[in-house]
């Protein structure tokens, strides 16, 4: 069943071919890497989940090109005491495709949700404006995702003094970006974060009452 409040649309390649995650229900999922280029030059490598019931596992080689729709999906991995926030592509449709001449790279995400935490607006040294926001995006059946998002600029600003609790639907793509994480005074760890960079945004309420 699609869900309104969550899509997303990447073409890119595979980058690490699948292996066997999880089994819910008898039904086995498969976690593979797909890499996208973005048009700065820089690329975008995300985590995908498979059922073993939508494509053959063993059609996914290294270098295929690949167009996947899906939902972005949160869930917490615990370790030890701690808790860490996992997202993924939950793949509902996936297309192999082969002989592609010129490779149509894209990654389109929409997002409705609701903003659970306090943006964190600041400003770099160089003077660009950027909002970290996490919402909540209701999934069927009372659950939720959870997912970081990045605004940019004007709309940084306007994201910015939102408060906790605005229903917002956010448009951009889902990117990767490496960052290191200071472990002790002499260890430092290469990691990964995975959010959505955003390119627009509006207000539920706002958008609704005016078309009525």
């Amino acid at each position: 069943m699609k869900e309104r409040n969550n899509n997303i649309t990447v073409f890119g390649l595979v980058a690490e071919e699948p292996a066997f995650n999880h089994e819910v229900f008898g039904e086995k999922f498969f976690k593979m890497m797909i890499s996208i280029d973005r048009v700065s030059g820089a690329v975008d490598t995300l985590p995908v989940l498979i059922s073993e019931r939508i494509v053959d596992m063993n059609e996914l080689k290294a270098g295929a090109c690949v167009m996947i729709t899906g939902r972005i999906r949160s869930y917490n991995e615990h370790i030890g005491e701690k808790s860490k926030l996992i997202l993924a592509i939950f793949t509902e449709i996936i297309e192999i495709y082969e002989n592609e001449e010129e490779l149509p790279f894209n990654n389109d995400v929409v997002l409705r949700g609701f903003i659970c935490k306090e943006p964190i607006y600041r400003v770099t040294p160089l003077g660009r404006e950027i909002t970290n926001v996490l919402i909540a995006v209701n999934r069927a059946y009372g659950k939720s995702d959870y997912i970081p998002c990045i605004t940019w600029g004007r709309t940084a600003k306007f994201v910015g003094h939102l408060p906790v609790g605005t229903h917002i639907e956010m448009t951009g793509r889902f990117q990767s970006r490496p960052y290191t994480k200071k472990i002790s005074e002499d260890k430092i760890e290469n990691r990964v974060a995975y959010e959505v960079s955003v390119g627009r945004v509006e207000i539920v309420e706002e958008k609704e009452n005016a078309d009525e």
